[in-house]
């Protein structure tokens, strides 16, 4: 089975620990087909990620690993935007990425109201706090040109060491909403498996969401470690096989040209 792990950040990203050569010897070393780098990228002026990507030296450093590399690993180009659909960001949004050419984009909410998710959820309640982060996933699913959702669900890798995690059956509805409206927009979802790293145990999305993707007939899955160190790169990629299996998927996806490929697990 060949095996593409499509989340992967670099010193590029103001989190990360890795340079590229890094990560793509460390995935020849693991026997990878290929890797997708997804940097974070916003406009809000309140993220972290704001003005922090070089965008020009990232776009070097990729063309320059992938002539290093060529005929050994199939390396992709991307981004994680975070909250792509916020009015105040979206022109500017629109403008930065006139001049970028992109294989993959991964849209994800880290913050609500430019607040990080771990603190907005201190002046809420459970259900405040869960319907709160599921609106906005709706909002940018509505609304932008995202490939994937990322890490649909992270919201309780942040909210479980107070609240626990999200009962499935209470937020079934808005989390079908979700779905059907990213494959009527052709948007997919991504598994991430940097949730087996945590408290919560389990990746993003639950196994549970990623059922009912399936049966509302949502096919394109990427599979991604969410890897910022070389350490975890392509992590539990098995598990996350498997997992796809049980739910009744046969291929994942990688993406090239901001099209998917589907790749047989």
């Amino acid at each position: 089975m060949e095996r593409y792990d499509q989340h992967v950040h670099t010193r590029f990203s103001f989190d990360g620990k890795m340079d590229v050569d890094e990560a793509c010897e460390e995935a020849v070393r693991q026997g990878l087909d290929g890797l997708t780098f997804t940097e974070h990228f916003s406009m809000d002026e309140l993220d972290p990620s704001y003005h922090f990507l070089r965008y020009d030296a990232y776009r070097a450093a990729v063309e320059h690993a992938r002539e290093t590399y060529d005929g050994r690993l199939a390396i992709g180009f991307g981004l994680e935007i975070s909250e792509p659909h916020i009015e105040k960001c979206r022109a500017a949004l629109a403008e930065a990425r006139q001049t970028m050419t992109l294989d993959f984009v991964i849209g994800s909410v880290h913050n609500i109201g430019s607040v990080k998710l771990r603190r907005f959820m201190e002046s809420k309640t459970k259900d405040e706090a869960y319907a709160a982060y599921f609106r906005e996933v709706l909002q940018m699913v509505q609304s932008t040109d995202i490939d994937v959702i990322g890490h649909l669900d992270l919201a309780k890798r942040y909210f479980f060491p107070r609240f626990g995690d999200y009962a499935f059956a209470e937020y079934r509805g808005i989390i079908t909403e979700i779905l059907q409206t990213a494959i009527a927009r052709g948007i997919g979802i991504e598994i991430n498996t940097s949730g087996y790293r945590n408290a919560v145990g389990v990746p993003y999305p639950s196994p549970d969401v990623l059922t009912l993707y399936r049966d509302l007939g949502g096919r394109r899955i990427t599979i991604g470690s969410d890897a910022h160190s070389a350490d975890v790169l392509a992590k539990d990629f098995d598990r996350a096989c498997d997992m796809l299996r049980a739910a009744g998927f046969r291929t994942y996806n990688r993406y090239i040209a901001r099209e998917p490929h589907p790749v047989a697990l």
